[in-house]
């Protein structure tokens, strides 16, 4: 492989990561919209989407390993394939949180807690996202730092959010055992929807953990 087509691989392997999380971020945003408009169909939608997800996800798996195995890549190199392939590992567990949220569309009957606002918990999660790819496109460590902080707002939420669940189902009273029966259900449902889009906040500092990692040889973010 001559070297300007090893370049070339290089730019073609940071553009298919940026296409690749444009798709998964579109799969999420059809999660919470599925879910908020208790939408089956757009919910089958996602769900089906999954294995494409995980396709491309094995293509640049192997376009990693191949730009490794054939080329003897300088540092900088070296660390901007590890950080793509472990970018496009979160970006892969990022979409099977977004078919989770299609699963719990599926399963929803009713929304018993209007006073949690999952949609705005889904809005930060998916800026936090955009921001990150940005990052990595742009080499941006400022942003990546900055995103660790906002992470922790992103926890805090979920923790008032959790609270409120937890508070009002001290306080409902239920007569029928069937009552009680639909209310865990929607507790435990609205409970992993909390933790599943606080992962991907997870999952969005890692991105931008590696892509620190990637442009100043710098692991204070990774964890």
């Amino acid at each position: 492989m001559a070297r300007k087509s090893y370049q070339e691989k290089l730019t073609e392997l940071r553009e298919n990561v940026l296409y690749m999380s444009e798709v998964v971020m579109e799969r999420l945003r059809m999660g919470l919209d599925a879910l908020e408009q208790k939408d089956v169909e757009l919910a089958h939608e996602v769900i089906e989407g999954d294995g494409e997800i995980n396709r491309m996800y094995l293509d640049l798996e192997q376009d990693c390993i191949d730009l490794l195995a054939l080329q003897q890549p300088v540092a900088s190199d070296l660390r901007f394939i590890a950080a793509s392939f472990k970018i496009i590992t979160d970006l892969e567990r990022i979409a099977d949180l977004a078919t989770n949220l299609g699963e719990y569309t599926i399963e929803a009957e009713q929304d018993l807690f209007p006073d949690v606002d999952v949609q705005e918990m889904g809005d930060l999660t998916l800026d936090m996202l955009e921001d990150a790819m940005v990052a990595y496109d742009e080499e941006d460590t400022e942003q990546c730092r900055k995103l660790a902080n906002r992470d922790d707002d992103l926890d805090a939420f979920a923790e008032r959010a959790s609270e409120i669940v937890v508070r009002d189902l001290i306080e409902r009273e239920l007569e029928t055992p069937d009552e009680v029966e639909l209310l865990l259900q929607d507790v435990s449902r609205l409970l992993l929807t909390i933790r599943d889009l606080e992962r991907v906040g997870d999952h969005t500092v890692n991105i931008a953990a590696r892509t620190l990692y990637m442009v100043e040889n710098d692991d204070e973010l990774i964890y």
